[in-house]
């Protein structure tokens, strides 16, 4: 009688990666690179809103025109979507699952808390959860206008002042992006150290990156919403 044997199926390398926590650190790093990057090139597109609503609404049309005739009317906007989409999922499913580990490895809470982390890294899982909560927002708000008091397809500008005109949407826009700095300021020194950027030659000039980074693009995101909450823009 001849004995079937069954091929064992190993696991992919991407797969074994991922499985890894260095691998999860890796897709961090990267996805945190993208977002980061996306966050750029956002926050400059919003300084528009100081030029007047040719300046923004030009330029928002102009997004949805990119890659003409090759792409489609707004596709560039959609590819840029679901690429964001896919690193943010990625970035929270990762964080999430390392949390998890780490807790599985320290079961017995630290006596004395400044011991175990810093203020910026235990700031960063409740930082998480304020982004994930505002990008729902603000989709809501700035992108279906499903929430925006006088919301008005094609016309960015009117909704952005529209928006923070209100207590809360200023409100809610000023809080999201205090966290997002602070997660900023440590994802960016942390995806160094993870992607072997980092070296003690270099370290202070990292955290200097670092901290310039989140303190430009804090300042650039806030400056729209208090421009229009003191009456700067309208």
């Amino acid at each position: 009688m001849a004995l079937l044997t069954r091929a064992v199926r190993r696991p992919s390398t991407l797969a074994t990666l991922w499985r890894s926590t260095v691998g999860k650190k890796a897709v961090m790093a990267v996805s945190g690179l993208v977002m980061l990057l996306y966050l750029v090139f956002h926050m400059l597109g919003n300084l528009k809103v100081f030029f007047g609503p040719g300046d923004l609404n030009g330029y928002a049309h102009w997004l949805r025109t990119l890659g003409e005739p090759l792409l489609h009317y707004g596709w560039f906007l959609w590819l840029a979507r679901v690429v964001l989409l896919a690193a943010v999922v990625a970035h929270a499913v990762a964080a999430y699952q390392l949390s998890r580990r780490d807790a599985a490895a320290r079961p017995q809470k630290y006596v004395h808390r400044r011991q175990r982390t810093s203020y910026a890294t235990r700031t960063m899982r409740w930082g998480g959860v304020i982004l994930g909560l505002f990008i729902v927002w603000h989709i809501l708000d700035l992108t279906t206008l499903t929430v925006n008091p006088r919301g008005e397809e094609g016309h960015p500008y009117q909704n952005i002042v529209a928006s923070f005109s209100t207590w809360y949407g200023g409100g809610i826009y000023c809080l999201a992006m205090l966290a997002l700095g602070l997660h900023v300021r440590h994802g960016f020194w942390s995806a160094a150290q993870t992607l072997g950027a980092n070296n003690p030659r270099r370290d202070r000039a990292l955290k200097l990156t670092a901290n310039a980074t989140a303190l430009l693009l804090t300042a650039g995101f806030l400056s729209v919403p208090v421009a229009v909450m003191t009456g700067v823009v309208r």
